[in-house]
C-alpha cells in the first residue's frame, strides 16, 4: 500500500510529463500521468491508518495473491450453491389471483417502477419449480415491506404458510401490525411471537402452526426454536438477516433448504457487485423514493439551548414526535434533566443498548405508541424503526459518529410524506477535527433522497459487501482495500463463468474422408441402416470398439471406408465433449473448429496439448483454427485431431461441468 504525495513535473527529454509521487516505507515512486491505471484508491471498513509497504519486499504481491485464492474459492463457492440449487424443485405457485390484484390494488400509495420490479422478479421466482432465494435491497423507508406483503400474500392464498422473521422485537411489531391491517378483508390468520408473549399464547401458537390454521407468523429468533414446527411452509422472510448472530444464521441456513426465500436488506450493496453477482444470486434494487417522500431538511450547526428547544418544540406543536440521540450511554439521565427544564410537561423516554432487554422494548414500545414526546437515545434507534410520527430528530455530537450512522439515523424520520428535520449539532468551542467537519459536511450535502446509495459508497458498500459474503472476506477485503478486492472478485466470477464448457447438440464434421459403408460389405439393406443407427448412437469410445469387433466378427476385415465411418464417429464425441460444433477446412492451410466456448474455458483446454502444438492452436471469439494442419491429407487431419483433442479431453475440470 501507499500513499500520494504529491503531483509533480518533470522535464525528460526536452518534453514535460507529469507524475505522481507515491510514498513507500523506503522511498517514493513516481508514476507518470498516463499511467494512473494503475493505482486503486485503498478502502476499508477500518479506520486505522495502512500500513506503508517497503519498494524493495514482496510483501504486497504476497498479499495480493493470498487473497486472489481467496476470491477464486469464494467465486468456485458461490457458482457450486447456484448450480446445486438450480437442480432442486421447490413448490410452483399458480398465477397471480383476483385477490391478488385486490390487495396490490388496495396500497395506499403509488407503488415506484423499482418496487414493481421487485415485485416481479419475486413472483416469476415463486412461479418457477426452482426455490426462490432472491435478496431485496433498498434504502430506509423506500418501500421493501410492501414487496414482501405482496409475496407473503401470494403465498398464503396457494395454501401455503409463512414465517417472517426480524432481529427485534419492535421490528417484529411493527411488521405484524402492517401485514395484519393489509390483510384485514381477507380470511387469513396472523401471529406474532416475541418475548411479550406469554407461555400460554406461546403455546397457542405452535399448536397453530401445526394444525395450519395460521397462514403467517412474524417473529424474532424465538421462531427458529426446535418446538417450532409447520403444517406446510412456503415462504420465510427474512428482515436484515446479517443482523442475526452466527448459530441464529446456522438454523437460518437449514430452514432455507426447502423453501421459497426472501431477504430483505438497506444496507446498500454497489452495482458493480449487483452487477457481477446477477447471474449467481438473485437481487433486486430498490432505489427509487416513493412519491410521497419529501427530503429530509439536514440542518448543521455548534449546540445552542436555544435553537434544540425551538426544533423539540416547533415538531410537538404539530403532534409530532422526536428523538434524540446521543454518542454515548454516561450523562443521557442529565441530558432528559436538561430537556425537561426547556419544555417543561414534556414527557421522556430513554433507551440505550445496556438496559435490560425487556426494559428497552417495554421503553420503545411506550414511545412508538406514542406515550412519550422525545426519546433520548443512543444509536439503537440507527436500524428498523419505523414510527411515522417522528419527524424531527437532533444529534448531539455529530461529529462523533461514522457517516453511514448519521446517514441511518437521520432515515429515521420523514416516513410519513410531512417535512422532515435532522439536527446534527457539534460543540462549538472546539476546533473540529478536518476528517469530522468533512463528515458532516458530507451528510450535509446529501439531503436529497436516496443519496444513500451515492453517500453509501464511502462506507456503508463495504459493510454491505462483508454482510453479503461473510466475515472471512471482510477481512481480506481489508488486507488489499475495497476496490482492488471488488476488482478481483468480478475477474474470477467471470473467469470461472467463461471456463464452462459449452454444450452443443452436435458436432459437424466437414472434412473431405471418404467414410461409409461400402454395398458389398453388407448387402442386406435393412442391416446395412441398422448398422449405420449403431454408429450414429453410439455415446462411448468403448461402444464404437465394440461396434468394429461386431462387424469384423459377422461381416469379414473392416473395408477402409467402413473404418473411417468409425473414426468420424470417434472425433465427434470427442468434439462434442469439448464443446466443439463444427470442424472444417480453413482455405487450403488450416482447418477450423467452431465453438461458442469462452477465452477462459480454451485457456483451461489448451495447457493439455503438447507444447509445441501451442503456438498452431489459434482462439479467437468462435472458433479455434489449427493453423498448418488442412496441409495434410484428410485422414490424417483427423487421426490428428481425435488424438489432439483426446489430450485435451483430460482436462474437463468439475467447475467446467457446472
Amino acid at each position: 500500500s501507499l500513499f500520494i504525495v504529491k503531483l509533480s513535473s518533470l522535464m525528460m527529454n526536452n518534453e514535460t510529463r507529469e507524475y505522481l509521487a507515491i510514498q513507500y516505507a523506503d522511498g517514493i515512486l513516481r508514476i507518470a500521468a498516463d499511467q494512473f491505471g494503475v493505482l486503486s484508491r485503498f478502502r476499508t471498513a477500518s479506520d486505522q491508518k495502512p500500513e506503508l509497504h517497503k519498494l524493495s519486499s514482496k510483501v504486497w504481491e504476497k498479499t495480493k495473491n493470498k487473497v486472489r485464492k481467496a476470491v477464486k474459492k469464494l467465486a468456485v463457492d458461490l457458482l457450486q450453491l447456484y448450480a446445486q440449487r438450480s437442480q432442486q424443485t421447490g413448490f410452483s405457485y399458480p398465477q397471480d389471483s383476483s385477490w391478488q390484484e385486490e390487495l396490490e390494488e388496495s396500497f395506499p400509495y403509488q407503488p415506484t417502477p423499482d418496487q414493481l420490479k421487485a415485485t416481479q422478479d419475486i413472483k416469476r421466482d415463486m412461479e418457477s419449480p426452482r426455490p426462490m432465494d432472491r435478496l431485496v435491497c433498498g434504502d430506509v423507508g423506500f418501500g421493501k415491506t410492501e414487496v414482501a406483503i405482496r409475496a407473503i400474500f401470494k403465498a398464503v392464498t396457494a395454501g401455503k404458510q409463512v414465517a417472517f422473521l426480524a432481529p427485534t422485537t419492535i421490528l417484529t411489531q411493527q411488521h405484524y401490525h402492517t401485514i395484519k391491517e393489509r390483510f384485514a378483508p381477507y380470511p387469513l390468520q396472523v401471529g406474532l411471537l416475541n418475548r411479550f408473549r406469554t407461555a400460554e399464547e406461546r403455546k397457542e401458537i405452535q399448536k397453530r402452526l401445526v394444525t395450519g390454521e395460521l397462514d403467517v407468523v412474524v417473529g424474532t429468533h424465538a421462531l427458529l426454536g426446535k418446538e417450532i414446527k409447520f403444517k406446510d411452509l412456503g415462504l420465510l422472510v427474512i428482515d436484515e438477516e446479517q443482523r442475526f448472530g452466527v448459530n441464529q444464521k446456522e438454523k437460518i441456513k437449514s430452514l432455507k433448504t426447502q423453501v421459497d426465500v426472501l431477504t430483505l436488506s438497506a444496507t446498500p450493496i454497489p452495482r458493480t457487485l449487483y452487477m457481477s453477482l446477477s447471474g449467481i444470486r438473485e437481487m433486486s434494487l430498490i432505489t427509487t423514493p416513493p412519491p410521497s417522500r419529501r427530503p429530509i431538511k439536514t440542518h448543521l450547526a455548534s449546540y445552542d439551548p436555544e435553537t434544540v428547544r425551538t426544533a423539540i418544540r416547533q415538531e410537538l406543536d404539530r403532534g409530532g414526535q422526536v428523538f434524540y440521540v446521543v454518542p454515548r450511554v454516561e450523562g443521557i439521565e442529565e441530558i432528559s434533566g436538561k430537556i425537561r427544564e426547556m419544555i417543561p410537561g414534556v414527557r421522556i423516554a430513554i433507551a440505550h443498548g445496556q438496559m435490560p432487554e425487556t426494559e428497552l422494548e417495554s421503553t420503545m414500545l411506550t414511545f412508538s405508541n406514542g406515550e412519550a414526546d422525545v426519546l433520548v437515545c443512543t444509536t439503537i434507534i440507527e436500524s428498523g424503526l419505523d414510527i411515522p410520527r417522528v419527524n424531527t430528530i437532533l444529534i448531539e455530537d455529530a461529529q462523533k459518529f461514522g457517516l453511514s450512522q448519521l446517514y441511518q439515523l437521520r432515515g429515521r424520520v420523514g416516513r410519513a410524506g410531512i417535512q422532515a428535520h435532522a439536527w446534527l449539532f457539534y460543540p462549538h468551542q472546539s476546533r473540529l477535527q478536518d476528517a469530522a467537519r468533512q463528515r458532516l459536511r458530507a451528510i450535509q450535502e446529501f439531503t436529497q433522497l436516496g443519496s444513500g446509495y451515492q453517500l453509501a459508497m464511502r462506507d456503508m458498500e463495504i459493510r454491505g459487501v462483508g454482510n453479503l459474503l461473510g466475515a472471512e472476506q471482510s477481512g481480506q477485503m481489508d488486507a488489499i482495500g475495497f476496490d482492488l478486492y471488488m476488482e478481483m472478485l468480478q475477474e474470477s466470477i467471470k473467469e470461472i463463468q467463461g471456463q464452462e464448457i459449452p454444450k452443443v447438440d452436435d458436432t459437424q464434421i466437414d472434412l473431405n474422408l471418404t467414410a461409409f459403408i461400402p454395398a458389398d460389405y453388407i448387402p442386406d439393406l435393412d442391416q446395412k441402416m441398422s448398422a449405420y443407427r449403431l454408429v450414429a448412437a453410439a455415446d462411448s469410445q468403448d461402444e464404437l470398439t465394440l461396434i468394429a469387433a461386431e462387424w469384423s466378427d459377422r461381416y469379414g476385415t473392416i473395408p477402409k471406408p467402413a473404418q473411417q465411418l468409425i473414426r468420424v464417429m470417434e472425433l465427434k464425441l470427442v468434439a462434442k465433449s469439448l464443446g466443439f460444433s463444427r470442424i472444417k477446412p480453413e482455405g487450403k492451410q488450416h482447418v477450423l473448429l467452431e465453438t461458442p466456448m469462452e477465452e477462459p474455458a480454451w485457456n483451461l483446454l489448451k495447457p493439455n496439448l503438447p507444447e509445441h502444438l501451442h503456438s498452431r492452436f489459434v482462439y479467437t471469439p468462435g472458433k479455434v483454427t489449427v493453423r498448418g494442419l488442412g496441409t495434410l491429407s484428410a485422414d490424417k487431419q483427423m487421426d490428428h485431431l481425435i488424438e489432439w483433442l483426446s489430450k485435451m479431453q483430460g482436462s474437463l475440470p468439475e467447475v467446467a461441468l457446472v
